[in-house]
């Protein structure tokens, strides 16, 4: 079992791993490469293509969200860079290819459908994810705490509430300790003061390093994210923040904000 600083340990040493040149010089500076790097990505469902020439990169203990409606391939990119959809381009996840067995156990991934086992408990749950993950696994109980679901741990998953599941789904991501954890919808259907919850959390894991890409079609979230990506009919219309989103188009909220991107978007494809 491996305790918290430790692991805050092996994931610093990790982050300088991938980061700098090797010819730099010691005790100098170095510039963290990108957790995750994408270069012209294209993905095709027989012949027809959903994900457009995406350019996109995620910088290392960040929070950057995806936005746009559904539909329009956020979990297709997401599926890319967890290593379990063929494409074309470059990507390049944690300095490797997505889905490479040495970076395999340093990304999770958090589906919209529950990925546990309903007919055990949450710590039942924690144990067999935890067994699976080895040495990197983190202390049971530390992730039930981190997900607020210590009181609950030892009822079956099938007793629980949507947003209960959800964080049981996402404390078995973490249970593995990722350097990269990848979202999809995670609080899609749950009550505000759920995803206020939910959203503590996120922003405590980026705090000690982990590097986060969190997908959602609630526009307002954009200000909970360092960074977002606006997405739509497969292609990124804009990489930015929601202060920036705002003032860039006048807008006051962030739905009309991308109402007015796609709208420029659509005019310049027209010139």
């Amino acid at each position: 079992m491996m305790k918290n600083g430790e692991g805050e340990r092996r994931q610093s040493s990790q982050r300088e791993e991938h980061a700098g040149s090797p010819g730099t010089a010691a005790g100098e500076s170095k510039t963290p490469q990108p957790a995750v790097t994408v270069s012209d990505l294209r993905v095709s469902r027989g012949r027809k293509e959903i994900l457009h020439g995406l350019d996109l990169s995620l910088e290392p203990g960040t929070i950057t969200g995806l936005l746009g409606p559904s539909g329009c391939g956020k979990t297709t990119l997401m599926r890319t860079i967890v290593g379990v959809q063929h494409y074309r381009g470059h990507v390049e996840v944690l300095g490797q290819a997505p889905g490479a067995p040495s970076v395999r156990g340093r990304v999770g991934y958090v589906t919209q459908g529950q990925a546990v086992y309903t007919d055990l408990t949450a710590r039942q749950n924690l144990r067999y994810f935890a067994s699976l993950a080895g040495r990197r696994a983190r202390g049971i109980q530390e992730v039930l705490d981190t997900v607020g679901l210590s009181g609950l741990a030892g009822r079956r998953v099938s007793t629980y509430s949507g947003g209960e599941a959800n964080r049981v789904s996402l404390a078995c991501a973490l249970v593995a300790d990722p350097d990269l954890l990848v979202m999809d919808e995670p609080t899609v259907g749950l009550d505000p003061v759920t995803r206020e919850e939910l959203w503590t959390t996120f922003h405590a894991l980026a705090q000690r390093g982990t590097t986060l890409l969190v997908s959602s079609h609630v526009m307002d979230e954009a200000f909970r994210c360092d960074r977002v990506l606006l997405m739509r009919e497969g292609r990124l219309l804009g990489a930015t923040t929601a202060d920036e989103l705002l003032a860039s188009t006048g807008a006051t909220t962030v739905d009309a904000a991308f109402l007015a991107v796609i709208t420029r978007s659509t005019q310049e494809g027209q010139d």
